[in-house]
């Protein structure tokens, strides 16, 4: 996801303006720019599309971020309350996007994104003796000549994972000794196959 709308789609637009040579500092700015300039590349059918496309991204945005934050809302509490006002804000701030100027739209964003990036950049250093202590143990197994295998059950210490609880043959030794087995055989029988040539 993060590469397609960063790397292709937000690349494919700035080409896509940057080619249709804009009047730089004029009041044309963000989906009007790229509807003038779709239409000066494609013609006026483009205008319509982007409309369509836009609305779609947009929607789809809003339906994954709501999800995203529902998701951690429901890691921090179960109850209910918490859980109605995270549904209310949502409901708020889409409105308020929806009426307000654009200038304040992105201006109040960059603020939520600086916000979110201060409680991501928390939970990665409250988190940090947890990491440690799982590279160490993938450390230890790989010093033994182990294939690392990381379980839940290696580590009660930690607590609260979701995964790795072994359920899960990917976490097993026999599935990579026998992913191994099967890489080596490959590995041969191409190696056959370029001896005979």
């Amino acid at each position: 996801g993060v590469y397609f709308d960063t790397m292709m789609a937000c690349t494919v637009t700035a080409f896509i303006v940057l080619l249709s040579n804009p009047t730089y500092g004029d009041r044309s700015r963000g989906a009007s720019l790229t509807q003038s300039a779709l239409a000066m590349q494609l013609g006026d059918w483009a205008v319509h599309f982007l409309t369509i496309a836009i609305f779609m991204f947009a929607f789809s945005t809003v339906i994954g971020n709501y999800y995203y934050g529902e998701s951690n809302m429901r890691f921090v509490t179960e109850r209910k309350l918490p859980m109605n006002i995270f549904r209310a804000l949502v409901l708020v701030f889409v409105f308020f996007g929806a009426i307000s100027s654009l200038d304040l739209v992105w201006t109040t964003a960059d603020m939520l994104n600086a916000g979110m990036v201060i409680v991501n950049l928390t939970a990665v250093l409250l988190m940090t003796p947890q990491v440690v202590a799982v590279l160490k143990n993938y450390e230890a197994q790989r010093k033994a000549g182990l294939e690392p295998i990381f379980k839940a059950s290696d580590m009660p210490e930690l607590k609260n994972l979701a995964a790795w609880d072994g359920t899960d043959e990917v976490t097993t030794r026999e599935f990579w000794a026998e992913y191994d087995a099967k890489t080596a055989e490959r590995r041969a029988a191409k190696k056959a196959k370029k001896a005979k040539r």
